[in-house]
């Protein structure tokens, strides 16, 4: 018994130990780790911030200093530390926000007292010009910069003991416009300041050229900043090529140089730009760094090029670049040019009398890239496919600049003009110095034994959104693309057998894939890869993959972005394409222009009148403010050839460019905002009347001679009449009264009869669309057409451009008379009823 209750009394210590103990471990949480244990745990932190219940449990039974300590402890350790850790990394973003915000208000304030003193300034110039209203002269002057550009500033370069003082003189100048109230600035159009913006932009008002100016704030060095501006083609895309020519030490430790550079042409219907300008770069007292440029007078270099070139002025700019406090820069950007719009067309001049259209290519491009380069230094961007974000930027330069070389063929690169084929419509140049290297999984390369062919043409749009245009050309390429040209352009750059004329048939699948590659900022250009999914239809080919690869960038989708250039080029590569892989360059670049509201609306242009259809004078109303926007569409296109199939390559690529543009016109057509219409369509010949005149005489002219309408719908306006003659079921053609007849005009049901587009419908004669028996029938009835004034065909067969036979139940020839009876301005043909035999 004494025995029994020993052994309880002993259960009943052990059992009250085991509580203490697990009181203890219970309480262990609010006892400190040692810092051998705190370091065990730590590593294991680094490799896995949130380790699994399994994972603590073998932690324990392989730390021999963790033994003591409960999976639950560890648990919560580690709760504890991820805590810590997001608590450490918003503490820091709190911080990086609040400097940000701190010398972004800093900004704004310098900005509200330039803006103050500029509002003083024209206080008192509007007082000065009450006074002297009576002075005309006055008025006029007023209207300039209060700081201007003295005429004996462009000193010749030969004394080079005056380059420091045009050096001074600069930098005074340039701080005036980048601090000062020299240029009346004015908020950039949907550009608005504030923290998540990339800056404050402005563009000039009342000031001789055009001007830009910028501000923002950037997680990079002045001394890294002033590097990356100073290296302008590597931001710049349009800017081909920058030599500094002589370079030598100034005061403060500051250098003067003499730069040449030259700037691609936009488009084909316009020439290239160049500069000869002294760049002063200098440290200022505040530590500011500063790198101020202005043009120079004489000739300059002399290039092989420059007679392609046109001496445009670079007024004081430059850029101001100060350092913040706790890092980063404040940096200010100005762009002040003369452009030298009196030697572009008319029609092009606000291109280049817009400073927004400055502002969207230098300035804004300038301060977006160094924001780009300061996001993936910090590791801020990650690109698709393991790519370094240098070799996509170089991917998408070597796009830009290919594509700009083959707009501008310069004679310098090797480039020529090939013989037309009687239209002006299409520019074709070949250039057989420049070899495209075929590159395949080994290291060697082929070249091909020709060279490159690029077929280009420029026209002019209205009421097309540009943005909406190249968006919809991005998504939907089968609608204007033909996938044998792509893959022959894309076999070609191929060390394969499959090249052109011999390639295997190939039916492409209608669907393409679009793979991300990078982007900028704020998502302006994008680089992808396209695949265009193909099948070979040979049967023992018919488990081969035929798709094709294209790289492509894409910009200027934004349809708030006023002034910017929309463009898509592309050009094919191999599946798995190394960062050296060759690319040759096309596409498609969309330019607006801006609207003057001084000039008339019912104003011809000039530039690709013959490619233009329609009025310019549209309604008005809600849609007045569309019916004014133009455009100047710009499409180049870039094959590689054999030299024994140049001939042949040449043609096909002059009608694949023709049938590019009748695609890209009806693609307009169905994207042009409501109530209003695009300018462009049928191509006809120089001194024809516009589409819906010509629409309204043929209508006319068919009620008047058959005594019924040829349109069921009455009371058409001008609009609607064109509309329901293009979308009329049977083929309706038109054709000029010449000794050897030329179409002038077709509707949809028409091409698609002749199976041809608008733009090559020229090159077709009436003679060609008959057979034998369907010209003796025309000739033995053309005098009673011209008698009577019409005739009615028997039924009979016809041809259409590709050689198919075409039948047709009656066909209706009249005469079409312009405005009266007395003036016959062309024949018209009604195909009813017709089929492919």
């Amino acid at each position: 018994m004494a025995m029994a209750m020993a052994v309880a009394q002993q259960h009943r210590e052990s059992s009250s130990g085991s509580s203490f103990n697990k009181q203890q471990m219970d309480a262990g949480k609010y006892v400190r780790y040692t810092a051998e244990q705190v370091d065990a745990l730590e590593r294991v932190y680094a490799e896995c911030p949130k380790p699994s219940s399994l994972r603590r449990q073998q932690l324990i039974r392989e730390c021999p200093l963790l033994a003591n300590i409960e999976p639950k402890q560890i648990k919560v350790w580690f709760q504890n530390r991820r805590c810590r850790e997001k608590q450490r990394k918003e503490s820091f973003r709190l911080q990086t926000v609040n400097r940000k915000l701190t010398a972004m208000n800093k900004l704004l304030m310098e900005e509200n007292d330039r803006l103050q003193k500029q509002v003083s300034q024209l206080v008192c110039e509007n007082g000065y010009m009450r006074q002297q209203l009576h002075s005309a002269s006055a008025t006029d002057g007023s209207c300039e910069s209060v700081v201007t550009t003295p005429q004996h500033s462009l000193r010749d370069t030969n004394n080079p003991a005056g380059l420091l003082s045009i050096a001074e003189e600069t930098l005074t100048e340039f701080l005036s416009k980048a601090t000062g109230t020299a240029v009346d600035w004015v908020q950039m159009p949907g550009m608005k300041p504030g923290p998540d913006s990339v800056g404050i932009f402005a563009i000039s008002q009342s000031c001789s050229g055009v001007a830009a100016r910028a501000c923002g704030l950037v997680s990079l060095e002045p001394t890294k900043i002033a590097e990356i501006l100073k290296d302008r083609p590597s931001w710049f895309r349009d800017c081909r090529s920058l030599e500094v020519y002589t370079m030598f030490p100034a005061g403060n430790g500051g250098t003067i140089e003499l730069v040449y550079t030259q700037i691609y042409a936009p488009t084909t219907l316009a020439p290239a730009r160049d500069f000869w300008t002294l760049r002063y770069t200098t440290t200022l007292d505040n530590g500011s760094f500063v790198v101020c440029e202005r043009s120079l007078s004489g000739s300059g270099p002399n290039t092989a090029a420059a007679p392609q070139f046109i001496r445009a002025e670079m007024l004081p700019s430059g850029y101001l670049i100060r350092p913040c406090e706790g890092g980063g820069s404040i940096i200010h950007i100005v762009d002040h040019l003369n452009l030298e719009a009196w030697s572009v067309p008319e029609v092009l001049r606000p291109l280049y009398q817009s400073s927004k259209v400055v502002a969207q290519k230098m300035t804004i491009a300038a301060l977006r890239y160094i924001r780009q380069i300061a996001q993936e230094t910090s590791g801020e961007v990650v690109y698709g496919l393991g790519r370094q974000p240098a070799v996509l930027r170089t991917f998408s330069q070597r796009l830009s600049r290919g594509f700009n070389d083959a707009i501008n063929g310069f004679t310098d690169d090797g480039w020529s003009l090939l013989s037309c084929d009687g239209a002006e419509d299409v520019i074709v140049a070949i250039n057989s110095t420049k070899n495209v290297p075929s590159t395949s999984s080994s290291a060697s390369s082929l070249c091909i034994a020709g060279g490159v062919l690029c077929a280009k043409a420029s026209m002019l749009l209205k009421n097309v959104p540009p943005a909406v245009l190249v968006q919809f050309l991005r998504e939907h390429r089968s609608e204007w693309a033909d996938f044998s040209v792509d893959a022959y352009a894309a076999s070609a750059l191929k060390a394969s057998s499959y090249a052109f004329p011999g390639m295997r048939p190939t039916r492409f699948t209608g669907s393409q894939i679009i793979m991300p590659l990078g982007h900028t900022i704020e998502h302006e250009e994008l680089l992808e890869v396209v695949r265009l999914e193909g099948h070979s239809l040979t049967q023992e080919d018919a488990f081969l993959s035929r798709d094709i690869h294209l790289l492509q960038i894409c910009s200027g989708t934004d349809e708030n972005a006023v002034g910017a250039c929309s463009e898509l080029v592309f050009a094919p590569i191999d599946e798995l394409f190394p960062d050296d892989a060759p690319l040759l360059p096309s596409g498609f670049r969309v330019i607006p222009l801006d609207a003057k509201t001084d000039t008339p609306t019912h104003k011809t242009l000039d530039l690709t009148s013959s490619l233009e259809v329609g009025p310019s004078n549209h309604g008005v109303g809600d849609a007045s403010s569309l019916s004014n926007t133009r455009s100047v569409l710009t499409i180049a296109l870039q094959f590689p050839f054999e030299g024994s199939l140049q001939d042949n390559v040449a043609t096909m690529a002059r009608q694949y460019v023709r049938s590019v543009i009748s695609s890209v016109q009806r693609v307009a057509l169905a994207i042009s905002p409501s109530g209003l219409s695009p300018t462009f369509g049928p191509k006809m010949t120089p001194g024809s009347p516009e589409a819906l005149t010509l629409a309204h005489w043929i209508c006319q002219s068919y009620s008047y001679y058959l005594g019924t309408e040829l349109l069921r719908t009455v009371s058409l306006g001008d609009d609607s009449m064109l509309k329901h003659l293009w979308h009329h079921p049977d083929a309706i053609l038109c054709c000029s009264l010449k000794s050897l007849p030329v179409l002038i005009f077709a509707n949809q049901a028409g091409l698609d009869m002749l199976e041809t587009t608008l733009v090559a419908l020229q090159d077709v004669t009436l003679d060609k669309i008959f057979d034998e028996s369907g010209r003796k029938a025309l000739f033995t009835d053309f005098p009673k057409i011209m008698q009577q004034g019409f005739a009615c065909l028997p039924s009979g067969i016809c041809l259409s451009t590709m050689g198919r036979h075409v039948s047709y139940e009656q066909a209706i020839a009249w005469k079409v008379f312009a405005g009266d009876e007395n003036s016959v301005h062309c024949l018209a043909f009604s195909f009813i009823n017709w089929s492919f035999v």
